[in-house]
């Protein structure tokens, strides 16, 4: 089977190499970049999350450098994904966000933040029940961002102006909720109902199992629903402690990556054809469905940001075998 190359809109690093890092250099990310080409990842959004802005300033132009100097990053990576500082800080819908750092919406400090890259932002996800948020979906949509919800306690009414004002994707749907929820009134029904989002969800077993993947799947629909992995530098590495965003996160033999001595889930260490993988032997999509939601729906998702940029994908080709093995390495088609 012949597919286009695997897109991942959500990966803050892989291959024992964090993107959140101030001093990452070009040879790093080529590392980390190759490492994904052998699990048929072609494009991928490095993703930076909260931080205070002289941290993440630094962070981006760092990733922005390393990228530009890189041998795969002109190919790869179109642009970024700035998760926070947007989000709302309260315990269970930060995560693993310093929640010190989360402010309002804020579309000078957004301005500041993007406006010497080279590349661009190309999503952002931020909390749509936050004051000025309405305002910053439209100012970042004007810049060229698609803008997705996560990190999120919006209700129906809030979920309903942000689809409204812009906003067309769940950042990993299903996650970043405090227990216990309301049975029906939370913001996972609320962000499941609306049907002008697109979903994206962690298929790992570990961040939602299978079970209740199948059900938001079901209620969400393939054709609007988006794999990814929210890959740290655990990705494709051994059990292990590692570095993400100035933290110490571990890496579990039982594939977990969590902040230590917690139960709470500090990214993932999925590999992108992995899930893939798993929603086909999880009986939740055949496999053209399971590849698609990891690459043509993707790169439809972020199809205006693209043209907005002038930034065409390169167009590859990515060999499957019948059991869904990636066949060999991905290969750049001519343009």
């Amino acid at each position: 089977m012949e597919t286009t190359g695997l897109t991942d809109l959500q990966v803050n690093g892989y291959a024992g190499v964090d993107f959140n890092d101030a001093a990452l250099t070009a040879d790093a990310l080529d590392r980390a970049l190759a490492a994904m080409l052998r699990s048929n990842v072609t494009t991928c959004l490095p993703t930076l999350i909260t931080a205070p802005e002289p941290t993440l300033s630094a962070r981006l132009a760092a990733l922005d450098e390393a990228v530009a100097a890189s041998r795969l990053g002109s190919r790869m990576v179109p642009g970024f994904h700035l998760e926070g500082p947007f989000l709302n800080p309260t315990p269970g819908y930060a995560g693993c966000h310093p929640a010190a750092a989360m402010v309002a919406p804020d579309a000078e400090l957004l301005d500041r933040l993007t406006r010497n890259l080279r590349r661009p932002v190309l999503l952002l996800t931020l909390a749509p029940e936050r004051p000025g948020a309405l305002n910053l979906i439209a100012r970042a949509r004007a810049a060229g961002m698609a803008v997705a919800m996560g990190h999120t306690a919006a209700d129906r009414a809030i979920t309903g102006q942000a689809a409204t004002a812009g906003v067309t994707l769940s950042t990993h749907l299903g996650n970043a909720l405090p227990q216990p929820q309301p049975k029906f009134l939370n913001p996972l029904m609320a962000q499941l109902t609306e049907d002008r989002l697109h979903a994206s969800f962690i298929a790992d077993g570990i961040h939602i199992p299978p079970d209740a993947l199948k059900v938001l799947l079901r209620a969400k629909t393939l054709d609007r629903s988006i794999l990814v992995t929210d890959a740290t530098a655990a990705a494709a590495a051994p059990p292990g402690l590692y570095a993400f965003a100035g933290m110490t996160i571990e890496h579990t033999p039982d594939g977990s990556v969590r902040v230590p001595g917690s139960a709470v889930l500090a990214g993932s260490a999925l590999c992108l054809d992995q899930a893939v993988r798993n929603l086909v032997a999880w009986g939740l999509a055949d496999a053209r469905v399971a590849l698609a939601m990891a690459s043509t729906h993707p790169n439809a998702l972020l199809a205006p940001a693209l043209s907005h940029h002038g930034i065409a994908l390169p167009v590859t080709r990515a060999g499957w075998t019948s059991d869904l093995q990636p066949a060999g390495m991905p290969c750049f088609a001519a343009r």
